[in-house]
């Protein structure tokens, strides 16, 4: 039982023959008789009776009709949500890290979707990168260049990077760092250069701001979670030479999406502000 049929039983009863039924949806009238034959198999029910050379919907027909008058009543309004919309319509993924959501985005994204009232944003938000080849996100946000695949690619924009270490500690002060397989991030070859061993691992960055903030801790932080740690003057801060750099990536066919569209400009403003700030 599908949509189409159910059109045909309210056809049928409006029409009142399977022929006039076969004009108005415009589908062979065996196949009006096929499919209402299916239906009423289905339903184990008579749908129509013969009475004066019309079809005439028998009383459990009625009962359908009044389900399929909703339906249709339904699929009216669905077709007329986006005339009672202004702006783009849609749902969007975007996947990126926990902190890149948190401190990048999700702070911008009330006057957003204020701004734009037929869109909804999903956040999809993990340490891991969402398998995007597979069309589990619309849009992604990488801190690392991806491989080249069947999706747009382009560059956000860099991002700042902070050594930060206490003023005055006893001993060395605990380091922290990423885990090896982030081996190849500025970060990592940064703290390549001590000499104490890591004593904290972990690829989340607010573990590491935590341990900062109680002055005994050294680490590298990426400037969006680091504003209160710069004003800290018990704490030391040194400007990485190197960058870390943000890449946006978009499947193709939504390249030309209005809702995508101004979806990625909000992504790319987010982080314009950032460096701004």
């Amino acid at each position: 039982m599908n949509w189409d049929d159910l059109r045909i039983i309210a056809a049928v009863r409006d029409e009142g023959s399977y022929a006039g039924a076969s004009a108005r949806l415009r589908i062979d009238e065996t196949t009006v008789g096929r499919r209402l034959s299916r239906i009423e198999r289905a339903l184990g029910l008579r749908l129509f009776e013969a009475a004066d050379g019309a079809r005439r919907p028998t009383r459990q027909c009625e009962a359908v009709l009044a389900h399929v008058e909703a339906m249709a009543a339904h699929a009216a309004e669905i077709g007329r949500l986006s005339e009672s919309v202004e702006g783009p319509v849609g749902r969007l993924r975007i996947a990126s890290t926990n902190t890149v959501a948190e401190e990048v985005l999700s702070p911008r994204a009330s006057d957003f979707l204020r701004a734009h009232p037929g869109l909804t944003l999903q956040f999809l938000t993990a340490s891991g990168n969402v398998r995007f080849s597979r069309w589990e996100a619309d849009l992604a946000i990488r801190l690392r260049k991806p491989e080249k695949g069947d999706f747009a690619i382009s560059r956000l924009g860099d991002i700042k990077l902070y050594y930060f270490e206490p003023v005055a500690t006893q001993g060395e002060p605990m380091l922290c760092a990423y885990p090896d397989e982030l081996g190849a991030i500025p970060e990592m070859q940064f703290l390549r250069t001590k000499t104490a061993r890591a004593r904290c691992v972990t690829d989340n960055v607010r573990v590491i701001r935590n341990l900062i903030r109680a002055h005994h801790a050294a680490g590298v932080l990426p400037e969006y979670v680091c504003a209160d740690l710069l004003a800290d003057r018990r704490l030391r801060a040194t400007l990485l030479p190197k960058r870390r750099d943000a890449w946006l990536l978009v499947q193709n066919h939504l390249k030309r999406d209005a809702a995508a569209r101004v979806t990625i400009d909000w992504v790319r403003a987010c982080f314009q502000e950032m460096a701004r700030a």
